[in-house]
């Protein structure tokens, strides 16, 4: 099984790596789970295009960085449509800024992946449409551990 950490990145402290490093070692000691995590497609392909400086194009070249921009779009796109099992979603402040999360979530819905989704703003400032993509919404990695044990665990008997 493959999971998508699909989360805020461009707004978000460290791009959200530490969750993101913290939940794929769970998935892979508890479960034996691989992960997909955006934060790598991102620089494994400014790395391929010597683009590692590509944040500083969008205010001196914003053409070159839509341009560049548009290949981790494809990139992460194309891994939440067909190179993972669910997607695993943190909802949260900083993923209001952004657009990605937004479209990883419609797409794992709309390609019926199972979207479950960390959401940390107030229950009534969680998007509908988002709440609507997701197959389960939690409070914490917690209690979406402990349900990914129980979901996963019991399928591989």
């Amino acid at each position: 099984m493959i999971a998508y950490l699909s989360g805020a990145m461009e707004n978000a402290p460290h791009e959200g790596q530490e969750w993101r490093g913290e939940m794929t070692e769970w998935l892979k000691y508890n479960l034996n789970h691989q992960v997909i995590d955006p934060i790598l497609i991102s620089r494994t392909t400014a790395i391929k295009e010597n683009a590692q400086e590509y944040k500083l194009w969008k205010s001196v070249n914003p053409e070159k960085y839509k341009s560049f921009f548009r290949k981790i779009i494809h990139s992460d796109i194309d891994a939440v449509i067909s190179k993972v099992d669910y997607i695993i979603c943190l909802w949260d402040e900083y993923v209001i800024k952004g657009g990605g999360t937004h479209a990883e979530v419609t797409f794992g819905y709309w390609y019926q992946k199972p979207v479950f989704l960390i959401n940390k703003l107030e229950k009534v400032a969680l998007s509908s449409w988002i709440e609507a993509c997701s197959d389960s919404v939690f409070d914490d990695f917690k209690s979406l551990q402990i349900y990914l044990l129980n979901l996963y665990k019991s399928n591989q008997n």
